[in-house]
């Protein structure tokens, strides 16, 4: 009995250590009731750095003072210096909840990226929510596309953008949150038109738009899936008399009245 009675106040102490669960999307995040948010993938921080794999270099750079957020510049070193290179604007994915742009994942993807495209890329890290909620990532990513279009006719303080960035051939991207952001940045650039930059082209990995209902020709997803879509957005953007639950126009473009 001596065993099995320690078994249960192991499991006792365990459980009373352990906060309850409002939202369980182990294994990325939980959170608690308390509302305090574990996350549990993509916190690690790599450093920049001059990658041996692929000749790429990187660094960081401040571009919102305010709100204290980096983003990482990264540069082709076995490439013609003496040309333009194409610059891409990238925006990391986790459904606006975690993940960050300086973790494994998106530090291996962008020395890759750059290395096999000859391109300069700026990956730009955000607030995420449910600490900051949806749009506070959509604003953060217009601050620093705006930070990066001050580079445009040799001005701003960053020598690679200056020197190596063909501001005519501006790419957006992004996977799935960060598609999202892709997509509503370039609307906004056209609508407010960044002097000195041109969008040349938008490439959205699994973009995260959603809505209420299907639209025509769209697969069929499980509930149990559709679910869990449904409950992540209503982390990121919680409904207020200002939001529009599913179909806002930030997560579905069908309801976006500037398309």
């Amino acid at each position: 009995m001596a065993p099995f009675f320690f078994l249960l106040l192991f499991f006792a102490i365990v459980s009373a250590a352990t906060p309850p669960r409002a939202h369980n999307f182990a294994p990325f995040f939980i959170i608690s009731q308390d509302g305090h948010v574990h996350r549990l993938v993509g916190e690690e921080i790599i450093p920049a750095s001059l990658d041996p794999t692929t000749h790429v270099d990187s660094k960081d750079i401040i571009y919102s003072s305010e709100h204290n957020l980096s983003a990482r510049i990264y540069f082709p070193n076995n490439t013609n210096r003496n040309q333009k290179l194409p610059l891409v604007v990238y925006f990391h994915g986790g459904a606006f909840i975690f993940e960050n742009a300086f973790s494994l994942t998106y530090h291996t993807y962008m020395n890759t990226l750059v290395s096999q495209a000859k391109i300069i890329a700026v990956s730009v890290d955000y607030r995420r929510a449910p600490e900051d909620p949806v749009p506070a990532a959509h604003e953060d990513s217009w601050t620093a596309l705006k930070w990066v279009a001050s580079h445009a006719n040799g001005r701003g303080p960053e020598d690679w953008l200056k020197t190596y960035a063909d501001f005519q051939k501006v790419i957006l991207s992004g996977d799935s949150a960060g598609g999202n952001i892709a997509h509503h940045m370039g609307i906004r650039q056209g609508q407010e038109k960044l002097e000195g930059i041109n969008i040349d082209g938008i490439c959205l990995l699994f973009p995260y738009f959603w809505g209420s209902a299907p639209i025509p020709g769209e697969p069929y997803v499980p509930e149990y899936w559709t679910t869990i879509i449904d409950e992540l957005w209503r982390i990121a953007r919680p409904e207020s008399p200002d939001t529009s639950g599913l179909d806002d126009p930030i997560i579905n473009p069908v309801a976006d009245p500037k398309l």
